[in-house]
């Protein structure tokens, strides 16, 4: 038994020693698994944060755009709410001018003072508008062009050529380089 014994105790301390030599063998391991475990955590935090950070980006910038879309449309608002008024303040002296004649023709006797009155007025106010870039159209003697003239009739002539503009019934404008109104005219055949 004694024998027995000592082989049990040998067994024993062979386990043992196959235990601590597993356990040397593993403890490693998993210190190094522990290590890269906690590296990925340390990386996924880590990307996690700057995913954090690029969302709250994207919503600081969709706000931002949001607003400057809407301050940008009400820009647009009051911009077409107030255009004219440059030149509506310009056109305030040449409509006192205008009621001032009105009042004047029905004291004054003599028309040709009236006449001249309304004369100055219409140049004055020919000069506001012509400031603004609006240009009356000089057709008389020019070829026909359907973008700058509407032709009314057609007229024989002698002066000009066929396809000329002989007369102007109703002036044509331009504004800076914009045809406003076409000229009604009538063309020589």
């Amino acid at each position: 038994m004694k024998e027995q014994d000592t082989m049990e105790q040998q067994e024993q301390a062979n386990g043992e020693q196959e235990n601590i030599t597993n356990t040397n063998d593993t403890t490693p391991l998993e210190g190094e698994a522990a290590a890269e475990a906690v590296d990925e955590n340390n990386v996924i935090t880590a990307l996690q944060q700057q995913s954090d950070e690029n969302h709250n980006r994207y919503l600081r910038a969709q706000a931002d755009f949001d607003n400057f879309r809407r301050r940008t449309i009400k820009e647009k608002e009051e911009l077409m709410q107030y255009a004219s008024l440059k030149l509506v303040s310009q056109l305030l002296p040449v409509l006192d001018n205008f009621q001032r004649a009105l009042q004047t023709s029905t004291e004054a006797v003599e028309g040709g003072a009236f006449a001249k009155g309304v004369d100055m007025i219409y140049r004055q106010l020919f000069q506001v508008l012509e400031a603004e870039g609006l240009k009356q159209m000089d057709v008389v003697g020019q070829p026909f062009d359907p973008e700058w003239h509407q032709a009314v009739m057609q007229v024989e002539s002698d002066e000009y050529a066929e396809g000329i503009v002989v007369e102007a019934i109703q002036p044509g404008y331009v504004l800076k380089d914009k045809v406003i109104r076409p000229a009604m005219v009538k063309v020589s055949q």
